[in-house]
């Protein structure tokens, strides 16, 4: 039997040149699935992003899955692609198999965790304050080269990199940007560490959260992480999520312990 995608629409091009298409998975020409494939929308036309790729359930276990996307790659390599990006939910352990023995490499996984009604306690001795204007400058002068310096260590070429942790910032205008929350946190007076959070919906979420470095391995990490849960429950959010790169052991480590469970993983492979 020979599996191959089918296009159901013409080739779509925006303008900014941005491609997407959508394919049957076909065996003998007999539908069984559904292929969705675009250029990604953060790191531009030279990356595909595989937004959709679905096997009708009486014929998985079959190869069928592996075929399709492996025929995706081929459609990405001839859009002039170098890269291609998938994201997998959590709990699809067969998918995220097949992702793995294709190639593609983890680079980050979404987490949430519920929320209760009371906010945690602060350990004593902590506390927290809004970030100041003249702390905001340089904070945000070492997140950008973080972030980027995170994309690049996974697989991310430095220009797309540091253009994407430049876009990324763009929107922050000072600690008083809407919907963000920009908190330092003190211990004994001294300044341990900082957070940055957006709030949107019913959702609160995490972008960062740095322990400065002298002052690492003391559980200030923790305590920020607490402080966020407090600032999403006094704002009404009863979900808070995060994204964490892997290899981020320490981090892991902590959203684990903390009750974080994951949404989805995001995967990559470069195409040659």
């Amino acid at each position: 039997m020979t599996t191959t995608l089918r296009p159901t629409e013409p080739l779509q091009r925006s303008a900014d040149g941005a491609l997407s298409r959508r394919f049957q998975v076909c065996v003998n020409s007999r539908p069984v699935g559904a292929v969705h494939l675009s250029t990604h929308p953060d790191f531009g036309p030279a990356v595909a992003r595989v937004d959709d790729l679905r096997v009708q359930e009486a014929d998985r276990g079959r190869g069928r899955g592996a075929v399709a996307a492996l025929a995706a790659e081929e459609v990405a390599r001839g859009w002039g692609c170098r890269r291609i990006e998938i994201w997998v939910p959590a709990g699809a352990e067969a998918a995220l198999r097949l992702a793995h023995a294709l190639g593609y490499v983890h680079r980050n996984r979404g987490m949430e965790k519920p929320l209760g009604a009371v906010a945690p306690e602060l350990p004593a001795g902590s506390r927290a304050r809004p970030m100041t204007e003249a702390e905001f400058g340089p904070w945000l002068q070492r997140g950008v080269a973080a972030y980027a310096r995170d994309w690049i260590d996974r697989g991310v070429p430095e220009a797309e990199a540091w253009a994407k942790a430049r876009r990324d910032h763009r929107l922050l205008q000072g600690p008083a940007t809407e919907n963000m929350l920009f908190s330092v946190l003190e211990h004994e007076g001294g300044r341990v560490g900082t957070l940055w959070m957006s709030f949107a919906d019913d959702k609160a979420f995490v972008f960062d959260v740095e322990t400065d470095e002298p002052f690492r391995g003391r559980g200030h990490g923790r305590t920020l992480m607490l402080l966020a849960e407090g600032r999403s429950i006094a704002a009404g959010r009863t979900v808070l999520g995060l994204n964490v790169f892997a290899g981020n052991t320490p981090a892991e480590r902590l959203y684990d312990s903390l009750g974080y469970l994951p949404v989805g993983y995001s995967l990559y492979k470069h195409l040659l």
